[in-house]
This record gives C-alpha cells, structure tokens and sequence, in this order.
C-alpha cells in the first residue's frame, strides 16, 4: 500500500452526480462494522491492542486485490489539516479523528485507489467499511463494501456469533453490522411543510434522518441523511433494498412537491431561488450555513429548470470545498473565522463565474466539464 501523499486527491468520485436521481440524491453510502475475532473491542483494547488489530487489518489488506495501491493513513501521523480535509470528505468519522481532534494510537484509514470507498481501523470498532456511491445507488455501493469484506475475511477472523450474527461494539450493529444510507436534498419538502410528515413516516418503517456528517451533526440547507435503525433479523441485501425503496418514495414525494411549488407558488420560487444565486455570485464573506441554504436554493431552481446553472456536479463540489479545512488548505496557512468566511464567498464566486464562461450553465444538468 501506498503512503498518505497518494491520498490527497481521492475520496470526491461520489459528487460527480452521475447516479440516478442526482438532482434530489447527493450520494447513498453504505458502512459495515466488523470486530477480529479473540481481540478485545477497541473501548477495552488499550493501545497495545489497537496496535495488534492495525497490524493484522495492514496485512490483510496488503494480500486484498481490490486494496492494491490503497493508501493506508496512519491518523496521528497524518497533519491536522489533512485529518480535517478527510473528515469533510465523508472518509472517516468524527470518532476516528479523536476527543479534541487527537487519534488515539492504532487507529488508521485504507482510502482505496480509484474507487469511492474507505475502511476505517480502530473506530468504535476494529473496522468499518463504508462505500459511496453518486445518485441513489445503493446495491452499488452495498457490492463495494461487500467485496471489501469477503477479502478481509478470508485473512483475518471477523467476530461472529451464530445465533446474533456479526458482534459488534454497539448492540443497536449486532447482526449484520450493516448501515445504509441517502444524502437527500428535500426543499420541495420543507417548503410546502410536509417534511415533517414525511420524516415521521420514515421513522414508522424502520429508518431514521441525521445531518450531512450522519449521528450528531445537524441538518442544514434542507440536506437530510436518511438510514436503516436495525441491523438485525434480515440479510445484508433486505436491508439495502429496503433502504432504496422507502428512500425512491421520498424522492417521488419530493417531485410532487416541487410541483406543488411551480404551480402554486411559482413567482416566490422563482425569486428565492434567482436571490440564492445572485447572492452566491455577489457575496463577499460567507458562513458554511448560509452558503448551504443558500446553494439549496440554487440547487432547486436548477432542477425546476428557473436557473441555467450550475452543474449539479459542481454545486457538489462547493459544498465539500468550501468548508473550513479545504479552504484552509488552498489558503495554505490557519484563517481567522472573517477571514475564513472572505474565502470561502471568493471561492464561490470564482467556481460560479468560471462554470458561467465555460458554458455550463446552459442546461444545468451533469454533462459537461468540471471547473
């Protein structure tokens, strides 16, 4: 495997907006917890035994086909920046980063090369492979995470009861340790207050809602993560095709309400979606949350055809860039919180206003080249 040099462009494949139903679904990912089998849960490991598990996860990984060429990140040796930029990039989890932004000893990420993917070491539990996939594509990603996880298993032991099914450090995992879930933007929804509504039917059938990050952070720009609860008593397949077909309802909900909003609200669409868009172009210093509701507005009125532009691929892009540690990166030094909202409007300016002379905004669909 390869060092952390060679992971600094990887994890974006999954906002090329190339998936079904792109417009409404970000991106669908799938995660699954495993522990090795005869090795203590990370809570109870100790460094010593986090260090053991790293080692026998690198030397499965090493002998797995579909790792070749992955980068294996070492968290504390990774800058702080860098850990940062990751996290924003959906490749691990707060968890992983540490209490106070400091990993622990042991823990690690494996970012496959060419593939939107990531196997985090020493989490909540000794590993946790996630797929992610653009557009509602969840068998997709389901079949990453599925290979990812037959290979390690032929090398390592993975903890497994057979009765219970995969052991796990939280008990709500035991069983397939399987979550699958959508990133779904839902402002037709909000708009016509029927998301609460809609929420609580997808709370009846099994599934729940976070924010962007999933468990913890908050839902902002009307961007709703949408997840199986239980992992237990059905197959890893039942799971994700239940998730796909509750998630393919919201979307057809959310339609319906776009609709409601052209027909009877058409002029207020239209101009809460051109004031989103002539904000984006004009601002000069921009907080991470307006920009998100901001670019749902944008988001909105291109899909209902009021504005030429942008891409969907590049309001993609923006919303992972512009947040604090990328924009930190390109500035190549710490930004004062002003001085961090000033980049972050210039860098959106710059994006939109690049995508505006190239002609991609002619249609506002996926086509077309990337700024």
């Amino acid at each position: 495997m390869s060092g952390p040099d060679s992971a600094s462009g990887r994890g974006l494949d999954w906002l090329d907006a190339t998936g079904p139903h792109a417009d409404v679904v970000l991106s669908t990912r799938v995660r699954l917890a495993r522990n090795l089998q005869g090795c203590a849960f990370v809570s109870q490991a100790g460094e010593a035994g986090r260090l053991a598990v790293l080692s026998r996860i690198e030397e499965a990984a090493a002998r797995a086909p579909l790792l070749e060429g992955a980068a294996m990140l070492r968290m504390p040796a990774v800058p702080e920046r860098q850990r940062r930029i990751l996290h924003e990039r959906r490749l691990v989890s707060q968890e992983l980063l540490g209490a106070g932004g400091e990993p622990l000893a042991g823990t690690a990420v494996i970012v496959p090369a060419g593939s939107t993917a990531s196997l985090m070491v020493n989490e909540e539990d000794h590993l946790r492979l996630q797929g992610l996939a653009p557009g509602l594509q969840l068998m997709e990603a389901w079949r990453r995470v599925d290979g990812l996880d037959e290979e390690i298993g032929r090398t390592v032991p993975l903890a497994y009861h057979n009765e219970f099914g995969y052991l796990t450090a939280c008990p709500t995992n035991v069983g397939t340790g399987l979550r699958a879930s959508a990133l779904v933007h839902l402002p037709g929804l909000v708009l016509t207050k029927e998301i609460e509504k809609v929420l609580r039917g997808v709370s009846q059938v099994g599934l729940t809602f976070r924010g962007l990050y999933g468990e913890g952070s908050g839902v902002v720009g009307n961007f709703f993560q949408i997840s199986n609860q239980t992992t237990l008593g059905k197959s890893e397949e039942d799971l994700v095709d239940h998730v796909a077909r509750i998630v393919d309802t919201v979307i057809q909900t959310e339609l319906q309400a776009r609709q409601v909003l052209m027909r009877d609200a058409r002029a207020a669409t239209e101009d809460k979606v051109w004031r989103a868009y002539g904000l984006l172009l004009h601002a000069r210093s921009l907080r991470y949350e307006e920009l998100m509701s901001l670019l749902s507005g944008v988001r909105l009125g291109v899909a209902l055809e009021l504005l030429p532009g942008p891409l969907v691929r590049l309001q993609n892009k923006i919303m992972i860039l512009a947040q604090t540690a990328h924009l930190e990166d390109a500035a190549g030094r710490k930004l004062a919180p002003e001085e961090r909202h000033a980049h972050r409007a210039e860098y959106v300016r710059t994006a939109l206003e690049a995508s505006a002379a190239a002609g991609n905004g002619e249609k506002g669909g996926t086509s077309g080249s990337q700024p």
